[in-house]
């Protein structure tokens, strides 16, 4: 049980442990829906109660919030709400259309809860609310000459394993979370098996330059330490422990400064690229969705699961996908 649930009334507490255990969401995502929840009920109780008016927010608590509390939230409470985060009523920082966005998201998700999985409340206050607009802004991603200039940047001691990294990133579009938490025995000749958020598993095909990378490091890997958490790691430290996500943003990073290229370029912006070169080259979007373990494309697109012939073709359809690691 996380520290901050000694802050959260029962009806919060039993939420949050629907989407720890029941969705097998992430510790991360949790903690987020509590903060923004927290911050939803403390704009209720200074709107209901006038005494509370002159209290600053963040010493207003939220233990005596309970289901009837909550039964009387309007929409228009809720556009309020939103309507403070604008202005930077709260904290004094206007929230951008992607804050407010999320905590919409986290409101709508403990009423649905309520209404629908809990069975404690009839009338949903969210049923009519429209999220704030966002801003529609095209995700980076490098070209084909610069993944190429990428992966040629790379050298160093651990460069076979650094290699293997940019490659599989480059190729499959993998999250950072998903490559630190590959074990040796994920990959099973020409395909690997990859654990995605909540848990869910998907089976990717390894290309040509995939399996070339993985040849290469494993014939050099170090042995890592023989616990839990680490003896099975694919990918060690030089600590013989399994790299963590920290660890591979800097393998990221010093690549793509080595590279001469813009420095923002993260391990996400990589999985970007995977999924522009392969839509680029003929991936239906479904077919990527699959790839990606997008389980929502788009706001009202369907997970689509897709044949395993497809989701080959996919990787081997990335131009990347017979690059070989250059000898000296």
């Amino acid at each position: 049980m996380a520290d901050y649930w000694l802050e959260a009334p029962p009806v919060l507490q039993e939420f949050l442990n629907y989407h720890e255990s029941i969705l097998s969401h992430s510790s991360k995502t949790v903690d987020e829906y509590f903060l923004d929840l927290r911050a939803f009920f403390r704009y209720l109780k200074q709107r209901r109660d006038p005494a509370l008016a002159q209290t600053p927010i963040q010493e207003i608590s939220i233990l005596d919030v309970d289901l009837d509390f909550v039964s009387k939230t309007h929409l228009s409470e809720i556009y309020g709400f939103l309507t403070q985060l604008t202005n930077g009523a709260q904290d004094g920082k206007k929230a951008e259309p992607s804050t407010r966005a999320r905590k919409c998201a986290a409101i709508r998700s403990f009423f649905d809860y309520l209404c629908l999985h809990a069975h404690q409340l009839e009338n949903n206050p969210t049923q009519a609310l429209n999220n704030p607009k966002l801003r529609k802004t095209l995700p980076r991603y490098l070209s084909l000459s610069e993944s190429l200039k990428l992966l040629e940047s790379v050298s160093g001691p651990n460069e076979e394993r650094d290699y293997c990294i940019l490659t599989l990133f480059l190729n499959c579009g993998l999250r950072v979370g998903e490559l630190v938490g590959l074990n040796v025995q994920d990959i099973r000749e020409d395909t690997m098996r990859v654990l995605g958020k909540g848990s869910k598993e998907r089976q990717l095909y390894l290309n040509e330059a995939c399996l070339e990378a993985l040849s290469a490091y494993l014939a050099v890997r170090t042995e890592p330490k023989d616990e839990l958490r680490h003896r099975d790691a694919l990918f060690v430290s030089r600590n013989k422990t399994r790299l963590t996500t920290r660890a591979v943003e800097n393998i990221v990073h010093k690549a793509v400064t080595q590279a001469g290229l813009d420095p923002k370029y993260s391990p996400h912006k990589l999985r970007h690229t995977a999924a522009t070169l392969m839509l680029n080259n003929g991936v239906d979007v479904r077919t990527l969705q699959d790839v990606l373990g997008h389980e929502n494309l788009g706001t009202t697109q369907i997970y689509t699961h897709i044949s395993d012939a497809n989701r080959k073709m996919a990787v081997d359809a990335n131009p990347l996908a017979h690059v070989k690691k250059q000898e000296d």
